[in-house]
């Protein structure tokens, strides 16, 4: 049964970090194989949802100018597929996009969107799907897109398909820095050197944050080397959250968005706010883990 014609649903579209990334293989249809360390941050995208009597669909938020309003946008994408899954259901709707993450950026911004997509307008719609079929569905739209779905701590594998859970993940303080860059995805594997990497070691008990970035200490991100010969200005940004003391800095993804880990939320704070003040025009935002259940 429809909710009534005046509910708003909305969802977040956390951003999805990269901890760790190993490229492991390609297939012979050219998409490469993965191995992947992920987990969420408490900030993100926010998508809104609501019955029209006609489809409609609006951005804000500081990057909502530089997104596509067509059927480029994966956020119609989204609203699309899961209408040609379920015509019957498929009212018209109003979708809001409230875009807080830089685009083309390394922390799934795109994918976060079209996940939340599916998900609010399955709630809006009464459909009552398997969480594998959507997941299909969200296959079809990208990659990353079944492991948004899921938004909680995970390995991801394959090309992003074969989704492991992870539980007991500490509480991670996080700062995520951008300075302006937009990465392309292909271009950076298709600059890889070398594709056929060992694979993530066995995850440990990982119960503070010092466990954890030891860990770390042990993976890679194996697209920094080729994204850093694309674009060299990341090596900015990464040389900046060394400077701020952090227990850990990287990539996400295919960059160009770095992050660096902290010992306590206020440490994250303290360096998003001198970093802000050094770079004014960078993308800065102190954030953390998404909690295991949230």
């Amino acid at each position: 049964m429809l909710d009534s014609l005046d509910r708003t649903i909305s969802l977040a579209a956390p951003a999805k970090i990269n901890l760790a990334l190993h490229v492991t293989g390609r297939r012979s249809d050219g998409y490469h194989l993965l191995d992947s360390l992920v987990i969420f941050a408490a900030f993100g995208d926010k998508v809104n949802v609501k019955h029209a009597p006609a489809d409609s669909f609006a951005m804000s938020g500081p990057f909502g100018s530089e997104l596509p309003d067509d059927e480029n946008n994966l956020v119609l994408r989204a609203r699309d597929a899961l209408r040609r899954h379920f015509p019957e259901q498929a009212t018209p709707v109003a979708i809001h996009l409230e875009k807080r993450l830089p685009v083309a950026s390394g922390i799934g911004g795109g994918s976060s969107d079209a996940a939340a997509t599916v998900r609010s307008l399955a709630a809006l719609w009464g459909i009552e799907a398997e969480p594998e079929q959507l997941a299909a569905i969200g296959l079809m739209l990208g990659a990353d897109v079944p492991m948004c779905l899921q938004g909680r701590s995970l390995i991801a594998r394959g090309i992003g398909e074969d989704i492991e859970h992870v539980a007991g993940l500490p509480h991670l303080p996080i700062l995520l820095a951008n300075n302006g860059l937009s990465v392309s995805t292909p271009q950076v594997f298709a600059a890889l050197e070398k594709r056929d990497n060992p694979p993530l070691p066995a995850l440990p008990a990982l119960a503070t944050v010092l466990d954890v970035c030891a860990y770390l200490a042990e993976t890679d991100n194996h697209l920094f080397a080729a994204a850093a010969r694309l674009t060299p200005a990341i090596c900015e940004t990464m040389d900046e959250l060394r400077n701020t003391d952090a227990r850990l800095v990287r990539m996400s993804g295919s960059g160009g968005t770095c992050f660096a880990i902290y010992d306590s939320d206020g440490e994250a704070e303290t360096a998003a706010k001198n970093l802000r003040q050094r770079n004014p025009d960078w993308f800065v935002v102190a954030t953390h883990s998404v909690k295991e259940g949230s």
